[in-house]
């Protein structure tokens, strides 16, 4: 693969051009390197920037923040995997408490449905426990 415009590798890691740049802002990715002959201005960028922000993406899809994602990345470099499975019991965690709180969600939800099927008279359930609900 050769030299990238900022468009072909966003274009190859399905983001946006200015989610590339706002990732480079941010010192998740490094500053590309400038075209060596041709039109000026152009930036060109090489694989490991694309599995770069692959990384990204799959980390932030993982549920990892911004923050950590920096600090997988510097992980990496420093080869320590035990903090790097720290981070991903950690995040297991969160994801298991969220997964707990869509569960309970979904059983209100589904329960104020069968409720509101029940019946045609009154107010609907469901509105009406939206609209009782602690703000």
């Amino acid at each position: 693969m050769g030299a990238l415009s900022i468009a072909e590798l966003a274009r190859g890691a399905g983001v946006g051009v200015e989610t590339v740049r706002y990732y480079q802002r941010r010192g998740l990715l490094p500053d590309p390197r400038p075209q060596q002959s041709g039109t000026r201005g152009i930036r060109h960028y090489g694989p490991d920037d694309t599995r770069r922000l692959r990384f990204i993406r799959a980390a932030k899809a993982a549920g990892f923040t911004l923050e950590e994602v920096a600090e997988l990345l510097a992980l990496d470099r420093s080869e320590d995997r035990a903090r790097a499975r720290e981070m991903a019991r950690a995040r297991i965690a969160l994801l298991d408490a969220r997964i707990g709180e869509l569960q309970q969600a979904r059983q209100a939800l589904s329960r104020l449905a069968k409720e509101c099927a029940a019946g045609d008279a009154g107010p609907c359930p469901i509105i009406a426990a939206f609209e009782s609900a602690p703000a």
